[in-house]
């Protein structure tokens, strides 16, 4: 099983970022919608999985957060080995491309843009269609867990939530470099498992995993406004997000191998 050098996959990565940059809108918002409603799979399998075992929840929540975790991260797999375009990952996969000034930065702030509301839409999608509608989560405990989840995720305060967000995505970018520095797809899997299930058994915060999480609360009954939702945590999860990708992973490995330089 081969795979790229940090300085390999770094170099990768910036032309990666180019080839984003200059994706039409039409397949851009389309392959965001697929993102999107991926990470809703893996957050609805994580609340299927995690949420389903309250008893280990009270007695070793430990063991509960990490079931959880290890679910979750079936979302990012298939966003990486089928192809689809996510926000949070663009955040790293642009800035190399960026500071080479191979392209703008309104060209990355359009990718990101794009590629968020195209997130939104497919979160939304598997939420209403495949997640409330179908009553999946109508039952106890899976009922209780999700509007739980919603209403703790908007009852933090702004920086809790900034910060948290630096610490998902930086491991989630982590996730990304490690697929792309992988030749195979079986290196490519265990590159993503590993740091997504510790974002999510840690409890950081990731604003496309939220677009699910909070949504589908909503939907079911807890005490939580689209207002809180967009305001209370959507924002500061988002930029907390920006910077754990882009400064934490994008930025400090372009300058430590400084893109294509020999």
């Amino acid at each position: 099983m081969g795979f790229k050098s940090p300085k390999d996959t770094t170099c990768a990565v910036d032309n990666i970022g180019c080839a984003k940059a200059e994706m039409p809108f039409g397949p851009l918002l389309t392959l965001g919608f697929l993102a999107g409603a991926f990470i809703a799979f893996g957050g609805l399998l994580a609340v299927i999985v995690g949420g389903g075992v309250p008893g280990l929840k009270a007695d070793n929540p430990g063991l509960q957060k990490f079931l959880f975790g290890a679910a979750f991260p079936v979302g990012l797999m298939l966003v990486v080995v089928a192809g689809a375009e996510l926000f949070t990952g663009n955040t790293a996969c642009c800035i190399p491309a960026v500071l080479s000034k191979k392209i703008s930065w309104a060209s990355c702030m359009r990718n990101w843009a794009v590629s968020y509301v195209g997130n939104f839409i497919g979160s939304i999608f598997v939420v209403f269609f495949l997640t409330y509608m179908t009553g999946l989560l109508a039952p106890e405990p899976w009922h209780g867990a999700i509007v739980a989840i919603a209403e703790g995720k908007v009852a933090q305060d702004f920086w809790p939530l900034f910060f948290k967000g630096i610490g998902c995505n930086w491991l989630v970018c982590l996730a990304v470099w490690l697929a792309l520095a992988s030749d195979d797809v079986i290196s490519k899997l265990f590159g993503v498992w590993f740091p997504i299930m510790a974002f999510v058994s840690i409890g950081f915060e990731h604003c496309i995993a939220n677009m699910f999480f909070i949504p589908a609360g909503i939907f079911y009954g807890a005490d939580v406004t689209w207002a809180q939702f967009f305001v209370a945590n959507l924002i500061p999860v988002t930029l907390g997000n920006i910077v754990g990708g882009a400064v934490f992973v994008g930025a400090i490995y372009w300058y430590a191998y400084n893109g294509n330089r020999g």
